[in-house]
C-alpha cells in the first residue's frame, strides 16, 4: 500500500516540474531575452561600446530567478541611458566586455578582465550601482 501513495506522489510532481519549465521557457522568451537586447543596444548607443550578453539559463532554477534576470538587464538598461554622459563614464563602463546574468545567495557584481557576473537570489537583482561602484573607480 505505502508504494501505491509513493507512485501517486510522483505522478503528481511530474506534471507540475514540466508546467514550471514552460512558465519559465516562457518568462525566458517573453521578458528576459528582450530586456537583455534593449540593455545590449542602449550600452552601445550611450557608451559607445559593445556589451555581450548571456544568461546562464541553467543556473535560474526558479521562477523567481528567471523574473531577477529579467531585473538585472532591466536595471542595466535604465540606468545606463543616464550614465555615460561623459567621456570618463563611458571609458569606466566600457571596461565591461561580457557580462552574464546568473542566480546566486548573494546578489550582486563581480568583475574580472573584462567580464561580469550580475545575480539575483529571486527576491533581489543586482542594481546598477553596483555595476558603477565597482567600474567607475
Amino acid at each position: 500500500m505505502h508504494k501505491f501513495y509513493v507512485g501517486i506522489a510522483i505522478a503528481m510532481v511530474i506534471p507540475l516540474a514540466a508546467f514550471a519549465g514552460k512558465k519559465e521557457r516562457d518568462i525566458m522568451e517573453k521578458q528576459v531575452m528582450p530586456a537583455v537586447k534593449d540593455a545590449e543596444a542602449k550600452y552601445k548607443s550611450s557608451c559607445g561600446c559593445t556589451l555581450t550578453i548571456t544568461v546562464d539559463e541553467a543556473g535560474l532554477k526558479s521562477t523567481d530567478e528567471v523574473h531577477g534576470a529579467a531585473h538585472v538587464a532591466s536595471n542595466l538598461a535604465e540606468g545606463i541611458v543616464k550614465y555615460c554622459s561623459d567621456d570618463a563614464s563611458k571609458k569606466a563602463m566600457c571596461q565591461l566586455k561580457s557580462l552574464t546574468i546568473s542566480a546566486s545567495k548573494n546578489p550582486g557584481f563581480t568583475f574580472k578582465d573584462g567580464k561580469g557576473v550580475a545575480t539575483t537570489d529571486g527576491n533581489a537583482a543586482c542594481s546598477f550601482g553596483q555595476y558603477t561602484q565597482v567600474l567607475d573607480k
